[in-house]
């Protein structure tokens, strides 16, 4: 089943089951593949899915700060739950060990050193960690091992 299929799915149970806000989460990661489907006149696979899906998880973990700063504990639950719902379809997340390995081989394979190479470094790692990992953690994480 793609993951397209498995969010449809999702979305007939949400209904079912009468969960509004597990539906409304569905519906908002519904919208935002056809629009991208739309957009770009594509038919959006797995990978295009999860960088949808990537990119409204920043958004969201974005709102949380800003609601938790402001005081609005209960928008900043609604925007976590729905960080809950939309990571459920992205693969398992790499821990950061894992992801420092990954940076590490990266770097003194290419022999990498410097803030002039990140660009190019971050364009190794990026096809190995997408979706699995946050690309700002990653990419703080290069800056931290060039900058040695």
């Amino acid at each position: 089943m793609s993951l397209k299929e498995k969010i449809t799915h999702d979305m007939h149970d949400a209904m079912r089951a009468r969960e509004k806000e597990r539906l409304s989460a569905i519906r908002l990661l519904n919208s935002a593949i056809r629009q991208k489907e739309i957009d770009e006149q594509l038919v959006a696979d797995d990978a295009i899915i999860q960088q949808i899906i990537s990119k409204l998880i920043k958004e969201r973990r974005d709102s949380v700060e800003q609601y938790k700063a402001g005081g609005r504990e209960d928008l900043a639950n609604k925007e976590a739950f729905e960080i809950e719902v939309l990571s459920v379809y992205l693969p398992k997340q790499l821990t950061d060990a894992e992801i420092e390995s990954i940076v590490d081989e990266v770097v003194k394979q290419n022999n990498f050193s410097g803030m002039a190479a990140m660009g190019k470094a971050i364009g190794l790692i990026k096809p190995k960690v997408m979706g699995k990992a946050d690309m700002g953690k990653v990419s703080a994480l290069v800056k931290s091992k060039l900058c040695k």
